[in-house]
């Protein structure tokens, strides 16, 4: 087989592994993981989910990165080249497509979000020198929310900064900007975790995050873990797949599948000891999460507490990076199979792949204004969206992705790909496989449909 992507190559275990985990560690590690602890049990909940990455988490990573080494290509020709090789209906494609559209759905209102980082960062930068202050943080966000303008023009800024970043190819761009932007992440992390220390109630984060609540686990608890488990590792949008296109072939799948896996976890549960300190230590409650706790309730710690505006600008920059990383690897499937079209260079087929998915991007920003009132199997735009793309699409790829590379995957591509593992570690793989991962990802979709 070709040992080399067309698109380029990781030079190293070092640069799949700052990808890839820039791939899975996004806005949903920092604001909703430490959350979903908190609100199942604590430590209970992080034994649950820790279970559930080793159940599904590992072994669907796994599969995407052979599926994605073994063709080389985007996830829509790497499975047409598999299923070609391999005798199987043409069909199976429809893992790739689907996969690729999730990502340029998901793409679409995440940069909106992303936007609203960089707008909060700017926010905050100004004050540094001599902006007028956020007094009333929930007048800030719904202003926001309600002018057009400004939800396009940051939109249109972070989609700005992703394509330039995809534009210049895996080695110039993606490598190079992995390699500057995981680094800055982890010192801002660990720069706010520092502060979040200082404060004193790093105690009580600890107690509220990890302190085992059995009581509190039920049926609910179990999938909660599950789902975060399963959408935290980016799987089955095929971005992971795009990456290990691109990853050398004396390079342990098995090794970089459980440090990308720990990597996501650590940055999760850091990010939770950083800010629980800072809302208990100003009497903020840390109930609910999301946009709602981040953008109006920490800017009323950041107006008290010292070092206040400097701590704004590191944690939304935070934030931003954390996006950024993601959206990358979201805009990278669609901008490769442009690119083996045959008809456009990289830095054209970026561009198309972009300027298509920031139109669709306007949908979700002015359903927060002029297109409030519309409403999508009962949802607003963005949240139509989301469901459609996150909830559905999502956990069909995982689970297609599982059958495919348990039961019509070559056996023998399979051990070769994944030769560290021993014959009892392969034997495990193979049953979680074909067997655990689909189960579970089949119950999380039916309570995502009918739960």
């Amino acid at each position: 087989m070709d040992n080399h992507s067309i698109h380029g190559m990781w030079s190293s275990r070092l640069a799949f592994i700052l990808a890839a985990s820039g791939s899975a560690v996004g806005l949903g590690n920092i604001w909703r993981f430490p959350y979903l602890a908190s609100d199942n049990g604590g430590g209970a909940f992080v034994l649950i989910y820790l279970a559930c990455i080793v159940l599904v988490g590992l072994p669907i990573m796994a599969a995407e990165i052979l599926m994605g080494r073994q063709g080389r290509m985007s996830p829509v020709n790497t499975l047409r080249k598999l299923t070609r090789e391999g005798g199987h209906s043409g069909g199976w494609t429809v893992i790739g497509w689907i996969g690729m559209v999730a990502a340029v759905l998901i793409l679409s209102f995440y940069s909106v979000v992303g936007g609203w980082t960089m707008h909060y960062t700017w926010l905050y930068i100004a004050q540094i020198f001599g902006g007028a202050p956020i007094t009333d943080p929930v007048a800030t966000f719904t202003g926001m929310l309600a002018s057009p303008g400004t939800l396009i023009f940051w939109h249109s800024m972070f989609m700005l900064v992703t394509v330039g970043v995809v534009a210049l190819g895996v080695e110039k761009g993606l490598e190079r900007a992995v390699k500057f932007l995981m680094p800055l992440l982890f010192l801002i992390l660990l720069g706010l975790l520092g502060y979040g220390i200082s404060t004193g109630n790093v105690g009580q984060a600890i107690e509220f995050l990890f302190k085992p609540d059995f009581s509190e686990v039920t049926g609910d608890t179990l999938l909660a873990a599950l789902g975060q488990a399963f959408f935290s590792l980016s799987l089955g949008m095929c971005g992971i797949m795009t990456y290990g296109a691109y990853l050398p072939k004396d390079i342990s799948i098995p090794r970089v599948a459980v440090v990308v896996s720990a990597t996501d976890t650590s940055v999760a549960l850091l990010a939770g000891l950083a800010i629980f300190p800072v809302l208990f230590t100003f009497g903020i409650a840390p109930a609910g999460g999301g946009p709602g706790l981040i953008f109006t309730s920490l800017p009323l710690a950041f107006n008290d507490m010292p070092f206040g505006i400097p701590y704004a600008v590191a944690f939304f920059g935070l934030l931003f990076v954390a996006a950024w990383t993601s959206s990358i690897s979201l805009l990278e499937p669609p901008t490769a199979f442009l690119v083996e079209m045959g008809k456009m260079s990289r830095r054209t087929s970026a561009i198309v792949a972009a300027l298509f998915i920031w139109a669709i991007g306007l949908v979700t920003a002015l359903g927060f204004n002029v297109w409030q009132n519309v409403r999508v199997f009962g949802r607003d735009l963005q949240g139509a969206i989301e469901f459609v793309a996150s909830d559905l699409m999502l956990p069909i790829g995982g689970l297609l992705i599982a059958i495919f590379a348990g039961y019509f995957l070559s056996r023998d591509i399979a051990r070769s790909e994944l030769s560290q593992l021993s014959k009892a570690g392969f034997a495990i793989w193979r049953f979680l496989i074909c067997i655990v991962a689909p189960v579970l990802v089949l119950v999380v979709l039916a309570f995502k449909l009918f739960g």
